[in-house]
């Protein structure tokens, strides 16, 4: 698909993990396309991609006391919207909740939130690309636990 003819849109998200007695745990949401991913959103007028990640997880799922550990990557795909065709940017972020029940934001089409373990949200996870984001989520964490 030519880039030229796209309206370009950047947004950022993160891979939202806790860490307990379970092991690692993945927060997923499930959007109003029933697909499973995370949360994320466009960023507003001069705000930077980690604030933009971190407002959209508290929107997203009402978590409040959030650790950023750093960039993912970035991660870019098209689709059609009323007619136009999207060029969507999304830079990922790997973040620690450290307390709160996570709830799904309804009025924005989150119809669900759930914890998983690294391996089982692998599975659950919608999308390629996002899955390759997880995976390298799942990484940052291990060196996070050694260091």
């Amino acid at each position: 698909m030519s880039r030229r003819l796209a309206v370009e849109e950047v947004s950022a998200g993160g891979v939202v993990i806790r860490r307990g007695e379970g092991g690692l745990q993945v927060l997923l949401i499930k959007d109003s396309y029933r697909n499973w991913g995370f949360p994320k959103g466009h960023l507003e007028p001069g705000e930077g991609a980690e604030r933009a990640a971190v407002r959209e997880i508290a929107e997203e799922t009402g978590l409040k006391d959030l650790v950023v550990h750093g960039p993912i990557r970035d991660i870019d795909w098209f689709f059609r919207f009323r007619g136009r065709l999207i060029h969507k940017t999304c830079t990922f972020f790997l973040v620690e909740s450290l307390s709160g029940e996570a709830v799904p934001q309804k009025d924005e089409g989150i119809t669900e939130v759930r914890w998983q373990p690294l391996e089982e949200a692998l599975r659950t996870v919608s999308y390629a690309n996002a899955r390759e984001v997880l995976r390298e989520a799942g990484q940052m964490a291990a060196q996070l636990a050694r260091a």
